[in-house]
């Protein structure tokens, strides 16, 4: 019995997945458009909005008085931007036996328009937004509410699978497991639905991932059920303005806030739970008009063994993608031809992820060795000649660290003055070309040490001031505090402020003999992605605050959970 129940296990998860959810590899970013009639007048502007957001699946509301025709043009251009189309409707009172037949009415409505329309226009499911607890009769009897709806829910279901296979998922609100079927003490409705549906999208409507009252801890319930089930989850946030209940929407916290937000939850839920299958945001209108913050946020990590992107390309798109990376500072090797790196770049361009080429070593801040670091610069603006515009390099970064060579300690000054009059060399090389971005890597502690010939200026400040952007090597396992990384970046980010400059926030992974505070190795990925939640909570109203990095890929993917 042990191994009957293993297997059934595995079939419903395997099953469960396969209707619909291609794989938990591909999550889902869904929206709804509740006003039919912005398919016709606003086409164009939902599928560019959709495409620029990652949407991949509408919950579009259907009007079954209008023509069939009248659906088509839309549905066949999203399916061609590979965005799936569930037909929408919902009604409180469709929790009610006596409202049934509307239920069963759009589902027959979509049986019939897949009939007449042709393969690239297909409706994918039904999605059903019903909230009996609006009901008066909720209050006044529950259990026969509930009996009904779940009543209402099986004919649905049952229908739906009858002659064609047309999904059929509902919107759910998060305390539902805490409500429990009737007659059946142990039973909890949200299972009974995640059950009965082929997913769910639960309403997860608040403005924080941590916390008691933040949308982790609300929707663990319902993944542990889901994965039990085999069925797959979708978490869904809220944009539309909620005066008085400002926690449960993002309105005031701005686009930027929400994707930070959002982004967390591939690493917080799927990690753990195979029934994580991506996030919704209610609803397109309310969405768009959304405050768009400043910009988006950089979350990027390194690659320092080159052959990696030649030897392993798509295990390093995919943890990219699962770990919302948008940024690669990839070393190369220059022996290396073009078309070694082409394909790589572009399928990661394509993933809405920059590639900046990577060099450096402590030498190359000494003027001996200034031609070691142009030859890097010369390398990418060749390739980037050679290549399609998805193919390029989006910019150069170089890690010199000088101090560690006994140059340094010889004669700091005049590792200084070379270390400067290279960063020059390097920033009008490259920019001989234009539009390559240039950038560095910094210890924090060099605020601190003055320009050779100027005590009143920075160095920090005047390498902020040559660069497109610089990254703070903060490397501490602590966000605030005397000490910690808000506190060590704070000169920086003044200079940055002021010269208008960008400015990245660095993190240790790698396991560091300097120090228990220095690395994040012992306490491992759901600490480090807690304190870089607080790094970004206290710096995004730093103008020039522009995001994280982890030092490196090897060390941040082996890292312990």
């Amino acid at each position: 019995m042990k191994y009957l129940r293993c297997y059934l296990l595995f079939f419903c998860l395997t099953a469960g997945f396969l209707v619909g959810f291609s794989s938990p590899e591909t999550p889902k970013k869904a929206t709804w458009i509740w006003q039919t009639e912005l398919i016709e007048t606003k086409k164009a502007e939902i599928l560019t909005f959709a495409e620029e957001n990652g949407v991949n699946l509408i919950y579009l509301r259907i009007d079954p008085q209008r023509a069939y025709s009248y659906y088509q043009p839309f549905i066949r251009e999203a399916n061609a931007a590979g965005i799936e189309i569930h037909a929408l409707g919902g009604h409180p009172l469709w929790a009610l036996q006596a409202h049934r037949e509307r239920i069963l009415h759009l589902l027959d409505w979509v049986k019939n328009y897949n009939k007449t329309a042709g393969s690239d226009e297909q409706i994918i499911g039904v999605h059903l937004d019903i909230k009996p607890y609006l009901l008066p009769e909720w209050n006044e009897d529950k259990p026969s509410v509930l009996s009904q709806w779940m009543g209402n829910i099986e004919a649905v279901t049952a229908a739906a699978r009858k002659d064609a296979q047309l999904e059929v998922s509902a919107d759910l609100p998060v305390w539902l497991d805490d409500t429990f079927v009737p007659d059946d003490p142990d039973a909890t409705i949200s299972k009974w639905m995640i059950s009965k549906l082929d997913h769910i999208t639960l309403l997860a409507y608040r403005n924080a991932l941590d916390g008691p009252n933040g949308i982790a801890a609300l929707v663990e319930n319902e993944l542990r059920e889901a994965d039990e089930l085999g069925k797959p989850v979708i978490i869904a946030v809220n944009t539309k303005e909620s005066p008085g209940e400002r926690h449960t929407s993002f309105f005031d916290a701005g686009a930027e806030e929400m994707e930070r937000q959002l982004a967390l939850l591939p690493e917080r839920l799927g990690s753990s739970h195979p029934s994580y299958a991506g996030n919704a945001v209610h609803d397109y209108v309310n969405w768009k008009k959304l405050a768009p913050g400043k910009k988006k946020l950089k979350r990027g990590t390194y690659i320092w063994q080159a052959e990696l992107v030649i030897s392993e390309p798509e295990k390093i798109l995919a943890f990219a993608k699962s770990h919302a990376i948008n940024l690669l500072y990839v070393r190369l090797d220059l022996q290396q031809p073009y078309e070694a790196y082409s394909e790589f770049v572009g399928k990661a361009a394509a993933a809405g992820i920059e590639v900046h080429a990577l060099g450096g070593h402590p030498g190359w801040a000494l003027e001996e060795n200034r031609d070691r670091m142009l030859k890097l610069v010369h390398y990418v603006q060749a390739y980037n000649h050679s290549v399609a515009k998805n193919q390029q390099f989006r910019g150069i970064h170089l890690d010199i660290e000088p101090y560690v060579l006994p140059d340094w300690y010889e004669d700091t000054d005049s590792v200084l003055r070379q270390w400067m009059d290279n960063i020059e060399a390097f920033v009008a090389e490259a920019k001989q070309e234009g539009d390559l971005e240039v950038s560095c890597d910094l210890a924090f502690w060099l605020d601190g040490t003055s320009v050779p010939g100027d005590p009143d200026m920075s160095f920090s400040k005047w390498i902020i001031k040559q660069l497109d952007h610089v990254t703070i090597m903060a490397f501490r396992n602590y966000a605030g505090g005397r000490g910690g990384i808000v506190h060590l970046v704070e000169e920086e980010i003044g200079y940055a402020n002021e010269l208008g400059k960008e400015l990245i926030v660095a993190v240790e992974m790698k396991q560091s003999h300097e120090g228990e505070f220095v690395s994040f190795y012992e306490y491992g990925k759901a600490e480090m992605e807690r304190q870089l939640a607080i790094v970004t909570e206290q710096l995004s109203k730093q103008p020039s605050y522009g995001g994280n990095v982890v030092h490196a890929y090897d060390y941040w993917k082996n890292a312990k959970e």
